[in-house]
Formats: C-alpha cells, sequence, structure tokens
C-alpha cells in the first residue's frame, strides 16, 4: 500500500484517523501500533512476521546493552547481535541473487536464482532499529522498557516507506505524550497534499516520458539529454514527495519528523549534496 494509492487515501487514512481520535490517550499508540501491523500486511504479509522479529531483537539486545553497561565484552556482544540480524535480513533481500549470480559466474555454477520480493521501506527499518540501537551502546538514549512505545517507535507507518529515518530522541518524548492542535493538524494536511502533488503530478508525469524514452529506437543526443533531465527531475520529486507525505502524517498523529529532504540539486558540493537526500 502506497500514501498515493486510492486504498490508503479513501480507506486506510480515514480509519486510523477516526480510531486515533476516539480513544484515549493511552491507547493511542496502540492504535498507531495496530494500524501499522495492517498496513505492512496489506502490501506483504511476510513482512510482517520479519519485522516482528526483528524488532524484539532489536528491543532485548538494547535492554540488554543497558544491564551489562560495566561489561564492555557484553554491550559489544548484543551490540553485533543486533547488527548482523538487521544486516542479514537487509542483505537477503537486497542481494541474495547478486551473490548467487556472482557465484555462478566465477564458478561457472547454475544456482537458480531465488524468487525474492524486496519489501517496501526495508531499508529505512534496518538502518533506522540500527541507529537506535547504536544510541543506546554509545549511552546517547536509555533503552525504551516500554514494548509498545518501542514497537510504536520501528513500526510507525507515516515515515517507514521512505523515512526520513527518525532517531529515537528525536521522538522519543512525544512517544510518551503528545497533543494535535487545529494548527498542525492543518499544517499535516497541507504538507501531505504538496508531497500527494509532487509524486501523482510531477514524479508520476516525469517517469511517463521516461517510459517514452526507453521505448525509442533512435535516441539522439538531445533526446538523452531530455531524459537525464526528466528522470533527475522524477527521483527528486518522488523523494521529495514521500518526505513530504511522511511529515505530514507524523504531524496529524502529533510527531515532528525532522526535515531530510533539503532540495539536494542545488547543493554547492558533492558532501553538501549526499548531506541533503
Amino acid at each position: 500500500m502506497l500514501f498515493s494509492s486510492l486504498s490508503f487515501l479513501y480507506l486506510f487514512l480515514p480509519l486510523v484517523l477516526i480510531m486515533y481520535r476516539l480513544v484515549p490517550v493511552r491507547l493511542k499508540n496502540s492504535v498507531l501500533l495496530l494500524f501499522s501491523l495492517l498496513f505492512y500486511y496489506a502490501g506483504e504479509q511476510k513482512l510482517v512476521l520479519l519485522l516482528l522479529l526483528s524488532s524484539i531483537v532489536d528491543y532485548s539486545c538494547s535492554l540488554y546493552i543497558e544491564h551489562y553497561r560495566s561489561k564492555p565484552r557484553l554491550t559489544r556482544l548484543f551490540l553485533i547481535i543486533s547488527i548482523l540480524a538487521n544486516v542479514s535480513l537487509l542483505g537477503y533481500f537486497k542481494y541474495i541473487n547478486l551473490l548467487i549470480g556472482s557465484i555462478n559466474a566465477l564458478l561457472d555454477t547454475q544456482i537458480n536464482l531465488l524468487k525474492v520480493v524486496l519489501p517496501i521501506g526495508i531499508s529505512f527499518f534496518t538502518f533506522q532499529t540500527m541507529s537506535y540501537t547504536f544510541d543506546v551502546y554509545r549511552g546517547d538514549v536509555k533503552a525504551e522498557r516500554n514494548f509498545l512505545d518501542f514497537f510504536t517507535y520501528v513500526l510507525l507507518f507515516p515515515q517507514l516507506i521512505a523515512g526520513p529515518i527518525v532517531r529515537y530522541r528525536t521522538i522519543a518524548a512525544e512517544l510518551k505524550s503528545r497533543k494535535t492542535d487545529l494548527d498542525s493538524f492543518t499544517y499535516g494536511v497541507s504538507r501531505f497534499c504538496l508531497g500527494l502533488g509532487k509524486k501523482i503530478l510531477v514524479a508520476n508525469t516525469l517517469a511517463g516520458v521516461c517510459k517514452i524514452y526507453a521505448a525509442m529506437n533512435e535516441k539522439t543526443i538531445l533526446i538523452t539529454w531530455v531524459y537525464a533531465i526528466a528522470f533527475s527531475l522524477q527521483i527528486n520529486f518522488d523523494f521529495s514527495g514521500y518526505s513530504d507525505m511522511a511529515i505530514g502524517l507524523g504531524k496529524l498523529f502529533g510527531f515532528s519528523f525532522p526535515e531530510n529532504f533539503n532540495h539536494p540539486f542545488i547543493a554547492r558540493s558533492a558532501t553538501e549534496f549526499w548531506r541533503h537526500w
């Protein structure tokens, strides 16, 4: 399920907003977690179990890291366990067939490629949970003992598809207590609509231009330049649109997500370019 899909706009989002408004404060995180799991289940059923298992590993490792703070070897051990679990999950989905292809090329074997479907948001989920474990290991934050708050943090649906990667300390206080006034809600709606417009009206239109180029038999230098510009702008507005939608959705539920997409194409250096994505 994507933010720009009709099922999200006309069914999922209205339902979660209504339920979120109806329940008391103590149940708001439960509602968000439940709908986040439904969100991922609608897209990829198997992903839900993997996300839960990975979250349990990181939740447990962070608690052990804090408990054995005075024993560096044990804290490093649990950090390594968390890293291996996350990297293995990401590596399997993104690189297992690349590894098989490389083995076939090097050893002249015929190992069949696996039918692996890359789950949406797996990269953002992996890096976000790893950032949490690293922060606990360095002592920047205390391990979250409330499993409901922790699972809400790592599985929160507004920001897991395409970011932003939210550090735990950024929203730790909001996980415990948050309010949404009319101004915040209005800003959230307008920011979401802005991102939706970027995605549907601009990025998707430019994607159509790129498909036309791909279908052409003869490609001149001028047409190739047009394609390069169109593709670059498509990527820009796609990321920018999803970032706006995520930040807007966060505001609807009382969260202030960081700005993670800051006009990279007008950066003055390569370092600044990557920092603005």
